[in-house]
């Protein structure tokens, strides 16, 4: 197993970047796929038009998210750790993945990049 960390930044104010990742309409306006996510600690998710499938293990409006993705069979649970914080005009988004699966890694780690930052950061900024 491995992990993924990765830091970027968007010109936007925290509460937006925050909104587009856990509102679902957001969250389909920028991934293009259709999401089902509730604010609430213990409900399931789900994003990509169910490519990635979940537990939202804890939630800090509009720092913090914590989410546990599901992976078949794997008995280690694999935690993603969103964290955002102000920095100047811009927000700061900390991303921390753990337990990738080996096999899964490339994919994930492209798909953080491309896919969901990467397509976050475009819809955001404009």
């Amino acid at each position: 197993m491995k992990n993924i960390r990765k830091t970027i930044h968007i010109k936007s104010p925290m509460e937006e970047v925050f909104n587009a990742i856990t509102n679902p309409l957001t969250i389909e306006l920028w991934s293009g796929y259709p999401a089902v996510m509730e604010p609430v600690p213990g409900t399931l998710f789900s994003m990509f038009d169910g490519d990635i499938t979940g537990t939202l293990l804890a939630i800090e409006p509009p720092s913090m998210l914590e989410q546990q993705w599901d992976f078949g069979e794997q008995t280690v649970p694999s935690i993603v750790r969103i964290k955002l914080s102000e920095e100047g005009h811009k927000t700061r988004i900390e991303l921390d993945h753990s337990n990738v699966p080996d096999e899964a890694f490339d994919n994930i780690n492209t798909g953080w990049k491309e896919y969901f930052f990467g397509a976050l950061k475009s819809y955001l900024e404009g």
